[in-house]
């Protein structure tokens, strides 16, 4: 890589934190962050979650930490925030992926099921942008990634926490970049379309569903947890300085049809 494409994407001396990364596509981005340069935080709801993502960024040469964290415990998210401050000293790169779903009709969707899918897909998401901001606020820079959804533009079908939960994590992505942009940090957010992903397992064994969605996408292939690589480099990077409060569908088109 030439100087100025190092300059402008590479991630060497930076830190970057991954929530959600014990696999698909939170191992995926983690993976491709280390390999940009980054030392990795690899966190997943139990430490020995992560055992596979810190093995993979190990023999890659990545320099990491294995956390475990509740994402709907907010004591946990500063833990966290401040085990990764003592290890490294600081925080510039930040990865909101850890989420989780539910399916039901609406008619029939439990308080709890709603309680849960809120409590980790936004409340966790802000309280980790906030501890993570305290500290990017001190430094004068910092890159917040949120993982939206394409259920932050459309409704979905029996999944009405969930898309409430995306649709939310669009605007605190706004807000938070509205708020921060004056700082140098700039937050934003990725909303991968449909991914062979263990989320989508359920989905994709449905015949009728499979092929209905798959015929919707126009470039006819569902996408793989490392076509995130390069949206989660470049908005990590020094190349999307001026890239604040956007959106970006990694979703092989399926908005624009």
């Amino acid at each position: 890589m030439n100087t100025y494409l190092q300059e402008q994407f590479g991630l060497e001396n930076k830190v970057a934190i991954v929530t959600g990364a014990s696999r698909g596509l939170g191992q995926a981005m983690a993976v491709a962050l280390g390999e940009a340069g980054a030392t990795v935080v690899a966190i997943g709801s139990k430490v020995e979650n992560v055992e596979a993502t810190i093995s993979l960024l190990k023999d890659k040469g990545v320099s990491c930490l294995a956390l475990g964290c509740d994402q709907g415990d907010g004591e946990q998210i500063k833990q966290a925030i401040a085990d990764t401050i003592s290890e490294f000293g600081r925080i510039d790169i930040l990865v909101n992926n850890a989420g989780t779903i539910k399916r039901a009709p609406a008619h029939e969707f439990s308080d709890e099921d709603w309680n849960e899918v809120i409590n980790t897909n936004l409340n966790g998401v802000f309280k980790f942008c906030r501890e993570a901001g305290k500290h990017m606020l001190k430094q004068g820079s910092g890159k917040i990634i949120n993982i939206a959804s394409l259920l932050s533009f459309s409704g979905g079908i029996t999944v009405p926490a969930y898309a409430a939960s995306k649709g939310g994590v669009a605007q605190l992505t706004k807000a938070l970049a509205n708020e921060w942009a004056a700082s140098n940090i700039q937050v934003n957010a990725i909303a991968p379309g449909y991914f062979e992903t263990d989320n989508t397992y359920n989905l994709r064994q449905d015949k009728e569903r499979h092929q209905s969605i798959t015929a919707r996408i126009p470039s006819g292939v569902w996408g793989k947890p490392e076509d995130l690589a390069g949206a989660t480099v470049f908005l990590s990077s020094n190349a999307a300085n001026y890239v604040n409060g956007h959106v970006m569908l990694v979703d092989g088109g399926w908005m624009a049809r």
